[in-house]
């Protein structure tokens, strides 16, 4: 009765808490630093800033060296074929042939439709200056047909076409019987051929004069 009563004494009084002891340290309070970098959330609107903030100064760069300083907002007078639509429009719609009859129907009279006028065969669109290419403009004459011959001849009125034959004439120069007598024929024959020569290039350089301004500073759109 004694050894029972003293083994009862020896156990101890049981845990409250069925849930097992576990041998994990418990997890350390976060410090400070750490708190603050949880409240530092992710925004994707700051990377959208830097690549805006990116473009728009490479746009002013390259804007200012393309119209070599002038501006830097592409706001020059005189921009790149390729940085105007109607190039763009040309380049996707293909080359155009009309007649001499239906390129006359775009010289300005309808206000809806576009200026074109033709230099050596090849078609331009002119509607970026119908102050000078549409109605009452001074270059109005050439518009809606090719004039090459009045471009180089500067005779507006009477030199509306394309036929070039015998325009190297107005660059030969006046016979003069008083020294042309001092030379013999054959000398006579070999100056007019060489003047000839000469009236030819020049006339073929006061047309590509014109070609390469309109080329330079109209869309090409075809031939005609």
């Amino acid at each position: 009765m004694a050894d029972a009563e003293l083994r009862q004494r020896k156990a101890g009084p049981a845990s409250d808490d069925p849930r097992p002891k576990s041998s994990e340290p418990e997890p350390k309070p976060k410090s400070r630093r750490h708190l603050d970098d949880d409240d530092d959330v992710y925004s994707p609107w700051v990377d959208v800033l830097r690549v805006l903030s990116f473009l728009l100064v490479a746009s002013c760069g390259l804007s200012y060296v393309i119209s070599g300083g002038e501006s830097i907002f592409w706001g020059m007078k005189d921009k790149p074929q390729y940085l105007r639509v109607g190039w763009w429009k040309s380049q996707f719609s293909g080359p155009i042939y009309l007649t001499e009859k239906e390129l006359l129907a775009y010289d300005g009279s309808d206000a809806e439709k576009p200026l074109y006028l033709a230099i050596n065969g090849t078609i331009y669109d002119v509607s970026s200056n119908r102050r000078m290419y549409g109605p009452g403009g001074s270059y109005n004459v050439f518009t809606g047909r090719d004039a090459a011959r009045g471009f180089v001849t500067g005779c507006f009125a009477e030199d509306q076409t394309a036929d070039l034959r015998g325009l190297e004439e107005m660059f030969l120069p006046v016979d003069d019987p008083e020294v042309d007598k001092y030379f013999t024929t054959a000398e006579m024959e070999k100056m007019r051929e060489e003047e000839l020569a000469a009236a030819k290039e020049k006339a073929h350089a006061a047309l590509q004069h014109w070609v390469k301004f309109f080329a330079n500073n109209h869309f090409e759109l075809g031939d005609s």
